[in-house]
């Protein structure tokens, strides 16, 4: 894995999949709260005149030059829960984004959010 401050740095460039397909275009990091590793990125997809950013684990992530290439396939990738372009994920919507990659969703023991964007 790769250290937060180091992924911050591949903010703008292109995020593809396994088999090297563009899917878009890294936008931003999501932390998990409890262990301030980054958990998940939001990726621009779409047309210019209707883009969205879509959530992406970044479990088994590795980085190229110029990419960041995610284990999941881009037509999974672009069924995944998404949010505007200027939009922010409501705590409501976290257990989508997890179950959606069949991932488990915890929150924290207060009740607290899962994601934090950095």
């Amino acid at each position: 894995m790769f250290e937060a401050g180091d992924i911050r740095e591949w903010r703008g460039h292109d995020v593809v999949d396994p088999r090297s397909r563009k899917i878009g275009v890294l936008e931003a990091i999501y932390v998990d709260t409890a262990t301030d590793q980054p958990c998940f990125a939001t990726v621009t997809v779409g047309l210019p005149m209707r883009r969205r950013l879509v959530f992406v684990p970044l479990s088994g992530a590795t980085v190229g030059p110029g990419y960041l290439r995610i284990t999941h396939p881009r037509d999974v990738v672009k069924q995944a829960p998404a949010i505007e372009t200027d939009g922010e994920l409501p705590a409501s919507d976290e257990p989508a984004v997890f179950a959606h990659y069949e991932l488990d969703y915890t929150p924290g023991a207060g009740g607290e959010r899962r994601l934090a964007r950095r």
